[in-house]
């Protein structure tokens, strides 16, 4: 009798993992549709479960430059990640993942796509306009985030800290005001995803291993959110922030001058995201990932440092994270949050991250799990990746994001990309391929939201 192949074997695995996370999707749907009858008493404020979207099958100006941009990184992609100069695959990768996301953001035209998105009444752009003094607006911000009274922040700005305002309130101060160009930051940085998540694993000493993921951080289906909400510009700004944590502690393994620098970027960077997003606080189990994989503890301490001195010169500016968080989590129950059952959104939030991840990070992630636990401390494909998997996990139950997790948890969910490396090398282009099909599919069928 002949023995199993191990090979076939494992993409059978790989395609049950894709075909239980499909069975995810489809369950959420089918509840969460259910929910929205009329008169089914119980309301998750989804039109398009377990999206926030609405369905609205549509194409538009992206549309064909999408599907090319596609087929070529699919065609071309992994053989060019693996030839090119590594500083060349880089820029070549930060450039394809510009055309991708926004020629996907371009699928729902300029102003509603593009331009418009950001401008929306609950969005940061409605209030920069009446903030006219930045210190007078951080010693004040915390009481304005409660609902239902007079001079209460929107939405999004009510349910971040300072910072994530502060960046659209600094692009009107330079001169660049106004829908589009606030896009254009958010689609700049958040396609520095595509550079820092394999940079991070090359720094690390897995430079073969961040060749193949390039492809993958450049065709992610989370791509569809990161153009242009602000979640992927949260995403683009922390993910450089442990890169550069990465280089730190390389730099000082080597005797590098940039050590230092390095390392008091990185936690510059850190320590603003948490003022991007309270939730981001959770990358600290990526940071403590990096450390350790890094090997370099001067590179943590100078970090912690640069962090702890972002904090230092926001309470000194009249803004204590603290308060704003026990304040943002009285606002979040004083809006749609009180009534969307828990009971559904714990499992339905991993449907809707499994969409913006895809399915070949489903199938990285049975592999990864399936990993010795003797290469955890030492492998950064698998300690990133799990460390990423905690952090959601840990979102998920806290269970203050119920829906919307597709944008909400992009922070965390690029850094399960690395796992990707985990895939055979003969079966990659057709994962890539899924991955774009995914992509493709969301945003041509649904109109999504925020």
């Amino acid at each position: 009798m002949s023995e199993p192949n191990p090979h076939r074997t494992g993409r059978r695995a790989d395609l049950l993992a894709v075909a239980a996370a499909a069975v995810l999707v489809a369950t959420a749907t089918a509840v969460g549709l259910y929910y929205n009858r009329p008169n089914s008493g119980v309301v998750i404020f989804v039109s398009a479960p377990p999206l926030f979207a609405d369905w609205l099958p549509h194409v538009g100006p992206g549309s064909v430059f999408a599907v090319l941009v596609a087929v070529a990184v699919v065609l071309h992609g992994p053989v060019l990640a693996a030839r090119l100069p590594w500083r060349r695959a880089l820029a070549a990768g930060y450039l394809a993942s510009l055309a991708w996301i926004f020629s996907l953001a371009m699928v729902d035209g300029w102003p509603r796509g593009f331009a418009g998105h950001l401008t929306i009444p609950q969005e940061y752009l409605h209030e920069v306009p009446g903030i006219t003094d930045i210190p007078r607006m951080l010693r004040e911000f915390s009481s304005r985030i409660l609902d239902f009274q007079p001079g209460s922040w929107t939405t999004h700005v009510s349910g971040h800290p300072p910072g994530a305002t502060l960046v659209f309130v600094w692009l009107d101060r330079i001169g660049l005001h106004g829908g589009a160009w606030a896009a254009t930051a958010v689609v700049l940085v958040g396609s520095l995803v595509a550079v820092a998540v394999p940079a991070t694993v090359a720094l690390l000493g897995r430079p073969e291993a961040a060749r193949a993921v390039l492809p993958f951080a450049v065709l992610t289906p989370g791509a569809v959110w990161i153009g242009v909400s602000a979640d992927g510009l949260f995403a683009g700004v922390t993910a450089t922030g442990l890169a550069l944590l990465a280089l730190s502690a390389s730099g000082f393994a080597q005797g590098r001058r940039y050590a230092v620098p390095a390392g008091l970027a990185a936690g510059v960077l850190l320590g603003f995201g948490i003022f991007l997003s309270y939730g981001l606080v959770l990358l600290g189990l990526l940071a403590v990932a990096v450390a350790v994989l890094g090997r370099q503890w001067r590179a943590a301490v100078l970090a912690s440092a640069a962090a702890l001195a972002v904090v230092t010169v926001f309470a000194w500016a009249g803004f204590w994270w603290l308060d704003g968080y026990h304040l943002v989590v009285e606002r979040y129950y004083q809006g749609v949050a009180l009534v969307r059952p828990y009971s559904y959104w714990v499992w339905a939030d991993l449907a809707a991250v499994a969409v913006a991840l895809g399915p070949a990070v489903v199938a990285a992630l049975r592999r990864g799990l399936g990993c010795p636990r003797r290469a955890l401390l030492t492998d950064p494909v698998l300690l990133l990746g799990l460390a990423a998997l905690a952090a959601i996990l840990v979102a998920d139950v806290s269970g203050l994001s119920k829906a919307e997790t597709e944008r909400i948890w992009l922070p965390f969910g690029v850094w399960l990309l690395p796992m990707t490396a985990l895939l055979p090398r003969p079966g990659r282009r057709w994962w890539l391929a899924a991955q774009a099909a995914t992509a493709l599919a969301v945003n041509h069928l649904l109109l999504t939201g925020w």
